[in-house]
Formats: structure tokens, sequence, C-alpha cells
């Protein structure tokens, strides 16, 4: 396993590198105050071809393979998390069920306008008594012709205010339970569809979540993404490959409180000497790179298996647990290095410690990726 990135690669990196400290980092404050990514930002991310990282370049895309996407996905989370959900949503669980499990005429109707932008992508499966719960969803699909009709609800949908497509699952037959469910995708001017307004968060200010209504949605059967009951499955496919670039997000958020607390440690002054010197913060910086470290270990590793075409259900779940459970320690051993300040809005680690807490949570909770951790020993094990 060679962790050395492609000139290419590397080349691209540095551009996006740039891209973030020269455009990004400095509307931060602008994003947080008006929950909105400036659409100045959005243009120059579509001109870089961000909007097509996971797509195939036959679609129009850049079709990164996953060591590459994490690459720039790291780089992304560098800077405000609200602007990288948008671009890793897309990249991620919004568009890789379409290219890894569309048929030709899905992927040449939707993908194109994808990998530019023009359409953003989203992803439907949690409901208000189904989140962890996958297979207890209760949105209804039913075949009318050569239609179906969805009926129900789904939230906390990232992109959905303005997601052009949605890959949402629904049951069409609960008499099977978790084999009876089907994914669809479905078009925002869908007849039936229904958006709630945007969801006021925590964080992850400018990338937005929203109630989703399917009232007699009406969905063409050529909308179906694979067979009639291979939807939970589906979601699961979906929903692991998306773990790596969620963890690479993390590390380049970890990597950047990093730098700002190493910054601040060399720079206060207390009892006549910076705070560096004291073992205490030493120690915290410490712990700091050592996981960030392993971290970044684990999930190049984890990518080069997924470009290697090996099963990585328990990797995928140990990558994006560890990931997220390593970015909200960091965070907050950033704000207390920087003290009362770290609690400032004025600096940014008060911004990424509010962000950082979502990461344990959406696409499946620290609680169920050990979860599927333990099933996979479990399977290893022959118990």
């Amino acid at each position: 396993m060679d962790f050395r990135l492609p000139q290419e690669i590397e080349q691209f990196r540095e551009v996006v590198r740039n891209f973030v400290n020269d455009v990004v980092e400095p509307a931060a404050e602008r994003i947080e105050e008006e929950d909105r990514i400036p659409e100045s930002i959005v243009e120059q991310a579509k001109e870089l071809g961000l909007f097509g990282l996971s797509i195939p370049e036959e679609y129009g895309g850049l079709g990164l393979n996953m060591v590459g996407k994490c690459a720039i996905l790291e780089e992304l989370g560098k800077t405000h998390n609200g602007f990288t959900t948008l671009i890793g949503a897309h990249n991620g669980i919004g568009s890789v069920g379409i290219v890894e499990l569309g048929n030709e005429e899905q992927k040449r109707r939707f993908l194109p306008k994808m990998a530019t932008g023009e359409w953003l992508g989203a992803f439907a499966l949690s409901e208000p008594e189904a989140g962890s719960n996958a297979a207890g969803i209760r949105t209804r699909a039913e075949r009318k012709g050569d239609r179906y009709i969805l009926n129900g609800m789904k939230h906390f949908i990232t992109n959905g205010p303005e997601a052009h497509v949605i890959t949402v699952m629904a049951v069409t037959d609960p008499s099977k339970g978790a084999r009876g469910i089907t994914s669809f995708l479905v078009e925002a001017d869908s007849p039936g569809l229904r958006k709630g307004p945007a969801d006021r968060k925590m964080g992850l200010r400018g990338s937005h979540t929203c109630q989703l209504y399917f009232e007699d949605c009406e969905v063409p059967v050529e909308n179906r993404l694979g067979e009639e009951g291979e939807g939970y499955v589906n979601a699961l496919k979906i929903l692991a490959n998306g773990r790596a670039s969620l963890a690479a997000r993390c590390l380049g958020s970890c990597e950047k409180l990093l730098d700002l607390s190493m910054e601040y440690a060399l720079q206060r002054i207390q009892f006549g000497r910076p705070i560096f010197e004291n073992q205490a913060v030493q120690h915290m910086l410490a712990d700091m790179a050592m996981e960030i470290e392993a971290l970044r270990s684990l999930l190049y590793r984890v990518a080069w298996l997924v470009d290697e075409g090996r099963k990585t259900i328990k990797e995928s779940a140990a990558v994006k647990l560890y990931a997220s459970e390593v970015y909200n320690r960091v965070a907050d051993r950033a704000v207390q290095i920087f003290g009362g300040m770290g609690y400032m809005k004025e600096v940014p680690v008060e911004r990424f410690y509010r962000d950082a807490r979502i990461t344990r949570i959406y696409e499946g909770t620290s609680e169920i990726q050990r979860n599927i951790i333990a099933a996979q020993l479990k399977r290893e094990y022959g118990a």
C-alpha cells in the first residue's frame, strides 16, 4: 500500500487548498451570520469541478477514486463545515447511489447535471420514527401502472431545500420488512413532493436540512433505483460508501484545529511565557497530533481497500466512528487551549466545536457503527 498520491491529485489538492484559504475561509463569518453559502463561492466550486468528484468522466465528472476523493475532501474539511457538507453530501450519499446502482439511462439523465453542480443531490432515509432503525421506515410506495405513488415524510435531509434529485427509500411491500423497501430517484418538481422550511440547527450554518412530505407523490417507474425490495441493501451500500468521505472531512478539520492551537499556544503569553511551555498544554497538543496521525493512517487504508474492490463494511464503520470521535476530542482540546477565547465567535475553534458534534450522529450514530463492527466480528469468528 503506497500512501503517495498521483501528481495530478497533488496538483488539484493544491488548487483546492488555495480556494479554501483565499475564498471560503474569509467568508466563514458571513456564512455564519447569514446561514447561506455566497453564490459566488458556489459558482467557483462548480468551476473547479468540486460537484463532480465522485462522478465518472464519461458523465462530466472528475471520476476520482476513493483515495483521490478523500484527499480533496480532507482539504475542504479545513474550512467552514457548512460549505464542506454541501459538497460532501452531494458527492457522497447524494450521488453515489446513481453512480454505483443506477442503470445507464438514469446515469445519463442525472449525472451530467449533478457533475456541474447545476443539480444538487440528496438522500432521504430518516423519518421521525426511523432514524437508526432504518428498516422501520413508514413512507409507502404503491405501484399504479407506469408510476409509483409515494406517501409519507422524511426529516433531517441534508441539501433537502436545494436538492434537484433525491434518493428516497420507501416501503413497497410491508409484509417483507427490510426486504420490502425500494429505492427511488425523486425529482424536486415531482407532483406531490413538498419541502418544509429549513431546520434551525446548532451548527453547520449554510448547510441546510429540511423535512420532505410525499402526498400522493408521483414517481415514474423508470426512476426506481434497482429492483423492488433492494432499497434497504442499497441504503446500506450508499451509507457505507460515504463513510470514508465523511472521515476525510473530519481529518481536515482536525488538522486545521491543530494548526490554530499550535499558533495560539506559541503566541499566547501567561506568567511571562508562551502557554506552549506548560506541560499540560503540550500534552493536549501531543494527543491531538497522535490521534490525527492514527486517523490519517486508518482513513487512507480504508480508502485504498475501497479502490481495491475489497469488502469494507467493518472498516468503513470503524473509520467513520473513529474520525467523528477524534474530531470531537480535538475540537474540545482546542477550545481548552484557547481558554475563554475558544468560547468566543471571534475565533474559528468555537465554530468547529459546534460543527463537530453532528458527526457522531448523522450518517449513522457512533452506537450504530459499533453495532456494525460487532456484527462483522461475529461473522468473522463464525459465531
